[in-house]
């Protein structure tokens, strides 16, 4: 039973995890394009958006991501848990979740940056970013659902899938946006 408490909290501590990880390149998008606008309306934004990615960051994201954290390595330390580590799946999805803390301090690299004045990072470049997090999420979703051999295998083959999908489809919104652009 208490097994079933702690797997909830983790769950929920993920989805808010990951809901910080989607928002805050959203703002890192906004915030980069500010930086383009003229200098009454960028000073405004661009404050805003600092103010807005520093409450996100350190309010919701960075608290869910130690919860998180906190909550699976528990899971972990139980007989349930412990049996799971030695699936092969679960090998997998912990390199995901590598990935994972990876793409979050990489997202502490830009934040930074923002709090310098400037994100080196193009709203392009962004954007791919943030299809990085979609990924991770649905390898360790399908890992952890499918568990067995043939069923991961073919939700790795599907994540693969969906990236390709998700770069076709960013770069698709790029070329209307360009088209929309010069009609203007």
């Amino acid at each position: 039973m208490q097994y079933l408490y702690i797997k909830s909290l983790h769950i929920i501590f993920i989805t808010t995890w990951f809901a910080g990880l989607f928002y805050i390149i959203r703002l890192f998008i906004y915030y980069k394009e500010a930086e383009e606008k003229p200098e009454i309306e960028k000073n405004v934004l661009i404050k805003q958006y600092k103010l807005m990615i520093k409450r996100l960051w350190y309010i919701i994201t960075w608290p869910s991501a130690i919860l998180a954290t906190f909550f699976a390595v528990w899971l972990i330390l139980t007989p349930l848990g412990m049996a799971y580590l030695t699936q092969p799946w679960m090998h997998i999805k912990l390199g995901f979740v590598a990935l994972l803390f990876a793409y979050h301090w990489t997202c502490q690299i830009m934040y930074n940056q923002i709090k310098k004045g400037h994100l080196e990072y193009s709203s392009f470049t962004l954007r791919i970013w943030n299809e990085v997090a979609t990924i991770i999420l649905f390898a360790c979703v399908f890992l952890v659902v499918l568990k067995n051999s043939i069923g991961w295998i073919f939700g790795t083959i599907g994540i693969v899938g969906i990236s390709v999908l998700l770069m076709l489809g960013i770069k698709l919104y790029k070329n209307i946006r360009k088209k929309n652009s010069w009609d203007k």
